[in-house]
């Protein structure tokens, strides 16, 4: 008796057309994990830009701190205190010539006025000496008129109020002034009157920084005087 064979043929495939459980693997992992990873990712790239540009910042601000500079800012008014011009000093502004002798008027006036005001005069006093350059002839001579003819002992009898006459250069660096003292007593009668003339030299070192620009502005400095009566 014969039998016939059934040849059975497996079914199998290549290992190219099976999938590795390997990247079955990394592929759920990808699918649960890497969109977390790559956003962390993101974000300390953004973080780390950040912080940089934060210190190029700051390092720029403290650069700019360290040269830093005050530049004076003029405001000139009337004798009414009305505001007739305004703008930045430039070096170039404060060597005018009108500025000069805004500033060496204001000056005469401070030093030889006497009021009976204590808070003005002292106010004013501190003006003089603002404008006095450190160690010149003008510091020695004005420091001893003051010890000579004490406007604040002079303020318990009179008063005594400047008149400035002319006021003009004869060089860049030297003015002459001529002026009028008016006294009078405590009530304001008048005492008496007085001529005067002066030779101020001047020189000009505009303010490096803030303190200077407070109390001297133009950086005018008065560095010799030579006062007289007029007969």
């Amino acid at each position: 008796m014969n039998t016939a064979k059934k040849s059975i043929t497996p079914i199998t495939k290549s290992i190219s057309e099976q999938e590795s459980p390997y990247l079955i693997g990394r592929r759920q992992w990808d699918e649960r994990y890497g969109s977390l990873i790559t956003r962390a990712t993101n974000w300390r790239a953004a973080a780390f830009l950040a912080l940089g540009g934060l210190l190029i910042s700051l390092i720029g601000l403290v650069a700019m701190s360290m040269r830093s500079k005050v530049v004076p800012y003029i405001v000139a008014v009337d004798s009414v205190g009305h505001v007739v011009s305004q703008g930045v000093a430039t070096e170039a502004s404060v060597a005018d010539d009108k500025l000069k002798r805004a500033a060496l008027f204001d000056w005469i006036k401070n030093l030889r006025m006497v009021s009976s005001d204590a808070i003005v005069e002292r106010a004013a006093i501190d003006k003089v000496y603002a404008m006095i350059g450190n160690g010149s002839p003008a510091s020695t001579k004005v420091s001893a008129f003051y010890t000579a003819s004490s406007p604040l002992v002079r303020a318990q009898t009179e008063v005594v109020a400047i008149d400035v006459h002319t006021l003009y250069a004869t060089s860049p660096e030297t003015y002459q002034i001529e002026w009028t003292e008016n006294r009078m007593d405590l009530t304001g009668a008048p005492i008496g009157s007085q001529n005067y003339k002066g030779s101020f030299r001047i020189a000009v070192h505009p303010p490096s920084d803030e303190g200077l620009a407070r109390v001297n502005p133009l950086g005018i400095y008065v560095t010799d005087v030579e006062m007289s009566k007029v007969l």
